[in-house]
């Protein structure tokens, strides 16, 4: 049987630690087998605020932006979306960071000008089928809040 560590945990009195919760439920007689994180895919992403968007000087659709992922330095990203703007927060995979689809974030020379991460889109991220756009995210959580915890998503799931 799979059940979600957070649906347990609205049966429960006060949120137990892991081993505490997979040992309790074993006395109860349903042996754990085995604990995954969900959306552990989506683990090395943070909220991204970009700060300022410029065109490329090589591409049309292309703009230059400048992100505050929560680092002590500013990065600079080539985005296409066309609805990227100064002021709004997106989700932000670091260079280093895998996408769900396998894709590997890497710092890339794209039309000239070096990207240092990506901006995402609901599709890239696998929660949606939205290209449009990168998907932006209405919270008060600063860059570099994981996205799991804007989410809302960060759980695990014990069988």
């Amino acid at each position: 049987m799979l059940v979600s560590r957070r649906w347990l945990e609205e049966f429960l009195r006060r949120p137990l630690a892991l081993d505490d919760l997979s040992e309790r439920l074993t006395m109860l007689g349903a042996a754990v087998e085995g604990v995954e994180p969900l959306f552990a895919e989506l683990s090395e992403l943070v909220v991204g605020q970009v700060e300022a968007v410029d065109p490329h000087p090589d591409a049309d659709r292309l703009r230059l932006c400048v992100v505050n992922d929560g680092g002590s330095e500013r990065v600079a990203v080539v985005c296409g979306a066309p609805n990227v703007r100064a002021g709004a927060k997106y989700p932000f995979a670091r260079v280093g960071a895998v996408l769900p689809g396998g894709l590997a974030i890497a710092k890339r020379k794209i039309r000239g000008e070096v990207s240092h991460g990506m901006l995402c889109s609901a599709r890239e991220l696998g929660l949606g089928d939205d290209h449009e756009g990168i998907m932006e995210l209405d919270t008060p959580k600063p860059p570099g809040t994981p996205l799991l915890d804007v989410l809302g998503v960060r759980d695990d799931r014990i069988e």
